[in-house]
């Protein structure tokens, strides 16, 4: 077997943590899954496989610690009662069995959770507006409240003890209470927990020693916190009261997870931000205390990881979006196969299951979130079911995950690509300004494809139905994909645009990939509201086109809200010199002049373009499925056993669901599927209770 690069045997020495070890230093800070306490068997086995793939340290997203703070519709943890500790049983007792350490995070939510669920009014430092928009306030918590806060932080404590915890967080940043408590601009109390920098940090110095004091004997304490005061452009901390306070609590507890205030560059995409991009901001941290320290960076080159730690900026490399991405990336530096790992693309698509309250998904690791309700690990799947051949038309990120996942499973493997280069939109898309790491969708897969002996990749092959047909394969799969319609057609306008946009002057995406570029002032309609329009402006800008925007949304890319990045979409764009309309679709468009119509009244403006750019819905490319079709049904010789269309071919949807359809394309080849309920579902039953 391969043995590990020695550069990087300092990632795995042990550390120790106050009175517990972490064997390693990969460590998976706390992030969120869509799944929580309701979904707790889905996440145990989706934590316990990231344990099994060499993660020294494994810990949950935030965790409730009572029913005064609930993130509904937004599943978190919670640890509120004995059943929450038999569900955290589930997670704890999977990590130990590999040598990981399980860590929770204790969380309190103030003015930025309503309680929807438990309808409790919510508590903090004062009376204040929700933060994420709700019509509620909170309630001013009186020396009662913060007494009664006190002790149920520490009976969630307890609990997570019980529970089986190893490392047990008091979670004073993101802007949630304790974080508030903190905050001069704020923290306007004339109490002993107000004011002054002492009286401020009061109640966080209370809840470590309180949860010292219940359980320090037996786990780790760690703080999640902000070192810089925010304010600075990218790269350029501002320390002044937050780094002042740390400096007073270093030593008291076991572990500092170290955050910044500008969340948008800590869960930067990697449109805008670069791996390790808070290292600036974390330069001085570790020469102000003793104790380990960790935070993140999206890492995911080991050469950066140990740089990390040889400088002496981190003790942990800590990693939400790597480890979701791969869950056994510390096993495969460890074995010596770094040329195996699925990098993290920072498309931040795992992040939008927490903003649409879904469970988690991944671009590059189909079988994040499917662990336990479909069984699929991300290394190991069953063997093929039985010497049938398969062909897949197309090179796409479908037809690359499903020829790389039944190549694994042992199948002949046939590849037809009708273009020189494969990948397919991944290929085209990393070509935008901003998006050149998605390109690790294709690479990662063409890489592990040149491994397998039994998958032939067959380039500049287009193949028509008579093709196939003399090929005389068994299984067959369309992965085509799909072509942006040039007639307007999406939500703006549901049916075609009358009269049509001139030929000459309207363009697709495609028609971009393809090298046609537009000339003069460019209107670019964005009714798709994802991130491909906002790539395009920008695209369009630096080829010397003047560039006006136009969505029908009330945002920028709109659909990016949910990763993360669109109020940095909309800026980069104003700043490139984009003119931007909002809520407004484009009503018609002659070549010379685009009239706009206002998304909410019968209002009209025109203004002046030489083209028009169409972003707003795609066409499935499935002749070639149907023309099987009808000869399986005709039984012509040559006819497979079966035709199935997989990804944007049978129904157009982000690059995730386009790697999701072809992995589970070869998961279920000739396997016995329940069409009507192929999959667990996470659901407390009455005999559980």
């Amino acid at each position: 077997m391969t043995t590990r690069d020695p550069r990087y045997d300092i990632l795995f020495e042990p550390i120790k943590i106050g009175p517990v070890t972490a064997k390693n230093r990969f460590y998976q800070v706390p992030h969120c899954t869509g799944m929580g306490w309701l979904r707790p068997r889905m996440v145990a086995d989706m934590r316990a496989t990231k344990a099994e793939g060499g993660w020294g340290v494994v810990c949950t997203e935030y965790c409730s610690i009572h029913p005064s703070t609930d993130d509904m519709p937004t599943p978190s943890h919670s640890l509120w009662d004995s059943g929450d500790v038999k569900a955290h049983r589930l997670m704890t007792d999977k990590c130990h069995e590999h040598g990981a350490l399980a860590g929770v995070e204790l969380w309190v939510g103030g003015s930025r959770v309503s309680n929807l669920y438990t309808r409790e009014p919510p508590l903090d430092v004062a009376s204040m507006p929700n933060w994420n928009g709700d019509p509620y306030q909170s309630r001013a918590m009186d020396k009662y409240d913060i007494q009664q806060l006190r002790r149920r932080h520490r009976d969630a404590a307890l609990r997570a003890r019980d529970a089986g915890f190893d490392i047990i967080y008091v979670y004073a940043t993101h802007r949630y209470l304790i974080d508030n408590f903190l905050n001069p601009q704020i923290n306007n109390r004339t109490d002993e927990y107000g004011g002054s920098q002492e009286n401020r940090m009061r109640l966080l110095r209370e809840l470590i020693e309180d949860t010292m004091e219940a359980v320090g004997d037996t786990c780790a304490v760690a703080v999640r916190y902000t070192v810089d005061d925010g304010g600075g452009p990218d790269g350029t901390p501002v320390h002044g009261d937050r780094m002042e306070i740390f400096e007073a609590l270093a030593e008291l507890p076991d572990l500092w997870d170290i955050n910044i205030w500008d969340y948008s560059l800590e869960m930067g995409t990697s449109r805008f931000t670069r791996e390790g991009a808070l290292e600036d901001y974390m330069s001085t941290v570790r020469s102000k205390t003793t104790k380990p320290v960790v935070t993140v960076g999206r890492f995911t080159s080991p050469d950066t990881m140990a740089s990390q730690v040889k400088r002496g900026i981190v003790d942990f490399v800590g990693a939400a979006r790597p480890s979701i991405a791969d869950p056994f990336l510390p096993q495969k530096i460890e074995q010596g196969r770094p040329e195996d790992i699925r990098e993290c693309i920072g498309c931040n698509i795992c992040y939008t299951g927490d903003s649409k309250h879904y469970p988690l998904r991944c671009t590059q690791n189909p079988a994040m979130g499917e662990e336990w309700r479909r069984g699929w690990h991300p290394e190991n799947i069953d063997v093929k079911g039985s010497d049938d051949s398969v062909l897949i038309v197309g090179a796409g990120p479908t037809g690359l995950e499903a020829a790389r996942a039944l190549g694994q499973r042992g199948y002949t493997v046939m590849l037809a690509e009708a273009t020189r280069e494969l990948g397919g939109r991944v290929s085209a898309e990393s070509k935008l300004p901003g998006l050149s790491e998605w390109a690790r969708v294709r690479d990662y897969r063409v890489g592990q494809l040149d491994k397998l002996h039994n998958v032939e990749i067959y380039r500049e092959s287009e193949l028509g139905l008579d093709d196939i047909l003399a090929v005389g394969v068994d299984h067959v799969a369309i992965a085509t994909g799909a072509s942006w319609r040039r007639d307007g057609y999406g939500n703006y306008h549901q049916c075609p645009m009358d009269p049509l946009p001139p030929e000459d002057k309207t363009f697709t995406p495609d028609d971009l990939f393809s090298g046609r570029l537009p000339s003069g002032t460019t209107v670019v309609f964005d009714d798709d509201g994802f991130y491909l329009a906002g790539a395009i402006a920008d695209k369009l800008v630096k080829n010397g086109n003047e560039v006006i925007y136009v969505t029908p949304h009330a945002l920028v890319s709109n659909w990016s809200d949910n990763s993360g990045d669109q109020p940095r979409v909309h800026k980069h764009l104003a700043e490139l010199g984009v003119k931007i309309i909002l809520n407004h679709g484009v009503d018609s468009f002659d070549g010379e002049t685009a009239v706009l119509g206002c998304a909410f009244t019968e209002a009209q403006q025109s203004i002046a373009a030489d083209n028009l750019v169409l972003v707003t819905c795609r066409t499935p490319r499935d002749e070639l499925y149907y023309k099987l079709l009808d000869a399986i049904e005709e039984g012509v010789e040559g006819a497979p056993k079966s035709v199935k269309r997989i990804g944007d071919a049978e129904a157009p949807a982000i690059i995730a669901a386009a790697i999701y359809a072809g992995h589970k394309y070869a998961r279920e080849l000739d396997c016995e599927i329940d069409r009507d309920n192929p999959a667990k579902y996470d659901r407390v039953f009455f005999e559980d209770s």
